[in-house]
C-alpha cells in the first residue's frame, strides 16, 4: 500500500513539474487569444508583454465584452483586483463581476477555453482578488500563477477540486516559458533552395 502511495505521489509531482506536457494535450491552447482582466489590475499589461515575447497572436482588451470574442480561440483572464484600476475604468466590483461572468458564459457557448493567470503574487491578493479567484478560476482549463500568490493554497485547492492543471512560477518573468508552452504553434513550411 505504501508503494502505491509513493508511486502515485511521484506521478503527481512529475505531472505538476512538467506543466503543459504531452499527457495534458487537452490543455494546450490555440491562437489567436484575447487577454482581459478580472479586477482591472496592472498585471493585465504584463500578460500582454508575455504574449508578445512568446510570439503569440493576441488582442488586449482590459474591459472585454462578448463582442471581443469574435475569431478568438483562447480567452486569457488575468485575476487581480485594483480599486484604482476599477475606478479608472469606471467600474465597481459588481459591474466588473457581471462583465466577466457574461464574457465567460459566451466563451463557454463558443467552446473558447479559459487560461487564468495570477501574476501579482502575494501583494495582489486580498478579499476582492480572492472573490475573483473563487468566482472565475473554476471555469479555467489551466492556470499559471506566481507562487507567492498561492501561499494559502487557494489556487491549489480550487485547481485540485476542478481538475485544473496548475503551474506555479517563482517570479512573474518566469511565467513566459509556461505561457509559451501552453499554446500550439503553427509549423511553417520553408522552401529549401
Amino acid at each position: 500500500m505504501k508503494k502505491i502511495f509513493l508511486i502515485a505521489s511521484l506521478f503527481l509531482l512529475i505531472f505538476n513539474l512538467q506543466g503543459f506536457s504531452q499527457g495534458a494535450k487537452e490543455y494546450v491552447f490555440e491562437e489567436p487569444l484575447l487577454i482581459s482582466s478580472a479586477g482591472q489590475s496592472a498585471e493585465v499589461q504584463i500578460a500582454s508583454v508575455l504574449a508578445k515575447r512568446a510570439g503569440l497572436s493576441y488582442t488586449l482588451e482590459k474591459i472585454a465584452t462578448i463582442k471581443d470574442l469574435e475569431n478568438v480561440k483562447t480567452l486569457v483572464l488575468v485575476l487581480g483586483t485594483s480599486m484604482k484600476g476599477l475606478g479608472a475604468a469606471g467600474l465597481d466590483m459588481a459591474k466588473e463581476k457581471g462583465r466577466v461572468k457574461n464574457l465567460l458564459k459566451e466563451a463557454e457557448k463558443k467552446n473558447i477555453p479559459l487560461l487564468c493567470l495570477h501574476l501579482g503574487g502575494e501583494t495582489r491578493r486580498g478579499k476582492l482578488t480572492d472573490e475573483m479567484i473563487r468566482d472565475f478560476l473554476p471555469s479555467a482549463k489551466a492556470a499559471i500563477v506566481v507562487k507567492s500568490g498561492n501561499k494559502d493554497g487557494i489556487f491549489s485547492q480550487i485547481c485540485e477540486e476542478n481538475n485544473i492543471p496548475l503551474i506555479e512560477v517563482e517570479k512573474t518573468v518566469q511565467a513566459l516559458k509556461s505561457f509559451k508552452k501552453a499554446f500550439k504553434h503553427k509549423i511553417e513550411n520553408h522552401k529549401s533552395n
